[in-house]
């Protein structure tokens, strides 16, 4: 049997990283099959299998860095670096969660908190225009906003502008919604409001909603102009056919940058075929300037079953998949 020991500098250290009610280290117990017992001012990790007893000690190692740096130590936080550790990222990932994007009004970091986060931040800095595709919980659209909040502080542009295509998702439609045009599509840009409150807090994000250094239009608005000294943000990309994604990224004007953010697996068009996110991708893959991200549910960042729940759905949609064709099928083609 293997052993390794964790020195702590600190019982408040040793608290934060082991939990309430020594939570966090039944986590890591459980996952890698693995006992953790008190020794003074340390702890022996033991294990069957070397790997493991190793994996865990290097994620207490990494939980005191994190401690010493103002990391909060979760649950998530705790499975997301067993996970890390698993495929081998865990340095890389305690990297990534030591860029601060922000401070919030509160004087709270954003900061990334995946390796496909930190990517997506650098591309959003280096590229003109920058595509993001994937599922629910990666961050795509908080830390696009969190980006183009620290643009506007540092004076490098004059205004953001937030948008996303109007588009029921079943559950409502527009003519039956209550008031004139923009108050029926406020419900549609609700997400946009609620990151720039948190990052801005409400009674300033509000002021610059007012001044105009804060625009949110439904995409439709976005036709025949030009937008300079912005960064643009478009939401919900999936939910705009290719045509439409041609005409926000025409809009670009000089000094500015664009994000289109999406989900491919949550399009509300009538025809997933209409949307045009992953055509767009394609086509401008090669173009300089232009960034192409994709992140996965390893870049999840919402309560550990949102992550549980995106495998599931992809696991259910790739088994229904319909086998490849036979040899006989492949020779009538």
């Amino acid at each position: 049997m293997d052993i390794k020991h964790v020195e702590f500098d600190t019982i408040e250290q040793q608290q934060a990283v082991f939990g309430m009610r020594d939570h966090h280290v039944r986590i890591i117990e459980k996952a890698l099959s693995v006992s953790v017992t008190f020794r003074d001012s340390a702890v022996d990790v033991k294990g069957e299998l070397d790997r493991n007893t190793e994996l865990a000690a290097d994620i207490l190692e990494s939980m005191k860095g994190l401690y010493n740096r103002g990391e909060e130590l979760n649950n998530d936080t705790v499975y997301r670096l067993i996970e890390e550790a698993t495929e081998g990222d865990l340095d890389e990932t305690c990297r990534a969660m030591g860029d601060v994007v922000i401070l919030t009004w509160k004087g709270v970091p954003i900061r990334c908190k995946t390796v496909g986060q930190k990517k997506y931040i650098t591309a959003l800095r280096e590229n003109s225009v920058t595509i993001c595709i994937g599922p629910a919980g990666t961050g795509k659209t908080y830390l696009a906003v969190a980006q183009a909040a620290q643009e506007l502080k540092n004076g490098e542009i004059e205004r953001i502008i937030m948008s996303r295509p109007a588009i029921e998702a079943g559950e409502e439609r527009l003519g039956f919604l209550p008031g004139d045009l923009a108050q029926k599509v406020d419900p549609y840009l609700r997400p946009l409001y609620d990151a720039l409150n948190d990052i801005f807090g409400a009674e300033k994000a509000e002021k610059y909603r007012e001044r105009g250094t804060i625009e949110i239009a439904p995409l439709a608005y976005m036709r025949g102009r030009t937008l300079n000294h912005a960064r643009i943000i478009i939401d919900e990309s999936q939910n705009a056919s290719l045509p439409t994604l041609k005409m926000a990224l025409t809009r670009l004007g000089e000094g500015s940058k664009m994000v289109l953010t999406g989900d491919v697996t949550q399009i509300d068009l009538p025809r997933s075929a209409d949307s045009g996110l992953e055509k767009c991708a394609s086509i401008l893959s090669s173009v300089e300037g232009i960034g192409i991200m994709r992140l996965s549910n390893r870049d999840v960042v919402r309560n550990k079953i949102v992550k549980d729940i995106v495998k599931a759905f992809e696991k259910a949609e790739g088994d229904k998949k319909p086998a490849g064709p036979s040899k006989n099928t492949r020779q009538r083609r």
